[in-house]
């Protein structure tokens, strides 16, 4: 390998080392507005908890006199109708009921209060340590609430407000084949007026039906819009919170555009405010996904926000608020419908929908690599684990495959790097003969170049041209859910995780190293063996060692399967040099033959009429 290879093989790393960098590894803030709904759901906890008592003085038993009670409760009557207005404040307190719906892909609660989304627990997924995989965060009281301004100038959130709901606290409602259930939360206002929120699930169906329905509701709302929000991100449920975060993002599909945010500064949350037509707003961690998608009117907007957060332990975490501004027609009557999805960021499930949610699957630079990934390779991976389960297998026979593939790549730029290596005794005394002159000693090397026909970039340029299919992979095996939890052998428990073979007792600094994956030590050793066999000049034996563990620490911290291709690749390409060097490379530097000169040919002698003639 001469000089130009191995500036090559840098340049090839930067651009590694560049495309990790913008790929790689709060409470969220609320929906512009919402700190007032906020400061109304505190004032609703105060009202409860002046509702509901507290200990009193030794001798009282912690019960209240009637005075103390009524006087709490008109305090609470009082912060209630500053915050939520008359119409709103008789709603701020009331019953809480739970239903629960079980179907073969999740378990679902859903409560009075906000008529939301409580709990959402997948049932063929587990957290990284075993735990079932709840995605809508309990803590916040759950999600999927609306938000709108009420006509006496009012912030209200429904996530405030009690429902009404025809079903008894803890119904649990188990579907079974195609079976659907549709269940309805009514919020009363006045006499006549109605917010009803429709829901209807279906077995078999990570998304399910929602309608808003405004009855008679012109007197009460404001300023002719309201959001759809998701207003607290979903529930990190991988063991490496910083690789986690470095796939949390929010989306929106604007006018055909795919908008996303990406919370990457602690100090300074990311916001994104859209206008025009919105189909949908979505926001995902690395393996799972939410997203709130208009049936028939499309939104106004949307309104997008990330915050990041720092987690003991050097951990990270990103939250993200998303919402759909609706257009509020201020009719007797209004019908809005959406699609809610909640799970598994799967590109094939999230592309049967047809409205481009497959957008928000991470699969490398939108012209170049994702077409790649996304037409080519994802499509073949498929195709191999359809007749093989063992996604470790499938991996290793697709490395073949694609090895085989690249091969007429991989054999030019091994033939150029031998011509290049058998050349060198030439060049050097080339260099030697024009020392004192190095426009001499240029011209004098490029003409050997031409006399041999060698380009100097033909190691190089090969390699580069592998680059869209090597991130395409990379792009794949990052995120692919296929992956997540999927055992292999012996200690490879899981493809989607690296594969840990022992903990250092710290973190060497810098590089942020505290364990040692297997399969990426395996990747570095048959880098060595490869460079080891290639590179022949004393003077580059630096880069037989450098490059082997720069990749080792650069791919420590990947997915299993990921290392495990990697390692197979080299272990083909190995083989293949093998039988590359067998050859002496004297043989691979033959001149171009001289084209022979043709021999004349004389012309046939003329037989006509006129000869005929003559021997008669």
């Amino acid at each position: 390998m001469g000089k130009t290879e191995t500036i090559g093989i840098i340049v090839i790393t930067l651009i590694l080392f560049a495309w990790m960098y913008f790929n790689t590894p709060k409470e969220p803030t609320q929906v512009k507005g919402e700190k007032q709904a906020t400061e109304q759901s505190a004032g609703s906890k105060a009202e409860s908890a002046a509702t509901s008592g507290s200990p009193g003085a030794p001798g009282s038993a912690g019960v209240l006199t009637r005075g103390k009670r009524m006087s709490n409760l008109q305090a609470a009557d009082t912060a209630a109708l500053r915050l939520y207005g008359r119409a709103f404040a008789p709603l701020a307190h009331g019953a809480t009921k739970t239903i629960t719906i079980e179907t073969n892909l999740y378990t679902a609660v859903l409560t009075t209060q906000g008529g939301m989304i409580k709990d959402w627990t997948l049932t063929k997924y587990k957290t990284w340590n075993g735990y079932p995989l709840e995605l809508v965060n309990y803590d916040h009281n759950g999600d999927y609430s609306l938000l709108f301004q009420s006509s006496d100038g009012k912030l209200i959130d429904s996530k405030n407000l009690y429902f009404g709901a025809p079903f008894k606290n803890g119904t649990v409602i188990k579907l079974g084949d195609h079976q659907s259930y549709k269940l309805s939360f009514v919020l009363t206002v006045g006499d006549s007026s109605q917010i009803i929120r429709d829901y209807t699930f279906t077995n078999g169906q990570y998304n399910f039906g929602s309608q808003v329905i405004f009855r008679n509701m012109q007197s009460y709302i404001a300023d002719y819009q309201y959001q759809v929000v998701w207003a607290h991100g979903l529930n990190y449920t991988e063991q490496n919170s910083v690789d986690e975060s470095n796939f949390s993002k929010a989306y929106a599909d604007n006018g055909g555009d795919i908008v996303s945010v990406v919370a990457s500064n602690e100090k300074k949350p990311a916001n994104e405010e859209l206008n025009g037509r919105t189909s949908w707003v979505a926001q995902t961690t690395k393996y799972f996904e939410s997203a709130i998608v208009t049936k028939g009117e499309q939104a106004e907007g949307a309104y997008l926000h990330g915050t990041e957060t720092t987690l003991p332990n050097n951990g990270l975490e990103r939250e993200y608020v998303t919402a759909l501004q609706m257009k509020y027609s201020a009719r007797p009557v209004q019908v809005d419908s959406f699609m809610v999805y909640i799970g598994p960021r799967d590109y094939d499930l999230l592309k049967s929908y047809n409205v481009g949610l497959e957008e928000t699957v991470g699969m490398g630079f939108k012209w170049i690599i994702r077409p790649i990934a996304e037409y080519i390779m994802l499509p073949s991976f498929e195709f191999i684990h359809s007749f093989i389960p063992n996604y470790g297998i499938v991996i290793i026979i697709f490395s073949i495959v694609l090895k085989i593939l690249l091969n007429p790549l991989t054999l030019s730029s091994m033939k150029s790097m031998r011509k290049m290596q058998a050349l060198q005794p030439m060049m050097n005394d080339i260099k030697e003969k024009y020392k004192e002159d190095p426009q001499k000693m240029n011209q004098a090397v490029m003409n050997l170049y031409k006399e041999y026909k060698i380009n100097p970039l033909g190691g190089c340029l090969p390699m580069v041209l592998q680059l869209p299919i090597l991130y395409a992979l990379w792009a794949i095996f990052e995120s692919n859910i296929a992956l997540r939890q999927s055992n292999f052998i012996w200690w490879i428990k899981d493809l989607s995780v690296p594969d840990t073979i022992l903990r250092l007792p710290f973190t060497v600094p810098i590089i942020g190293m505290n364990q040692v994956s297997g399969l990426a030590l395996l990747m570095a050793i048959t880098m060595f063996v490869q460079q080891k066999m290639t590179i022949k000049d004393p003077r580059q034996q630096f880069m037989v060692w450098f490059m082997p563990v720069m990749f080792w620490v650069l791919f420590n911290n990947f997915p299993a399967g990921l290392n495990l291709y990697y390692f197979v690749f080299n272990l083909l390409s190995i083989g293949q040099q093998y039988l590359m060097n067998r050859k002496p490379s004297e043989e691979l530097l033959v001149k171009p033959a001289q084209q022979k000169k043709k021999p004349t040919r004389l012309p046939r002698p003329a037989i006509g009429n006129r000869s005929m003639r003559r021997m008669q």
